[in-house]
């Protein structure tokens, strides 16, 4: 649960601004993003196989 302590006479919209901040970076909706899109582990594999394989050759062009 996100807590956002409030001082006395503080603009809503500051303390608004520091519960989105506080809710961003606790990652939930990224994690929601994530899970919605199911992706089989063979899938994420050939994408990270293919990612590195791409770096390689960036990183062997500037050598």
């Amino acid at each position: 649960m996100i807590i956002v302590p409030i001082k006395e006479g503080e603009n809503i919209e500051k303390a608004l601004k520091k519960f989105k901040r506080k809710f961003e970076k606790t990652g939930v909706v990224k994690e929601l993003r994530r899970r919605q899109a199911f992706e089989k582990p063979s899938i994420t594999n050939r994408k990270q196989r293919i990612h590195a394989v791409y770096v390689q050759k960036l990183q062997e062009i500037e050598e």
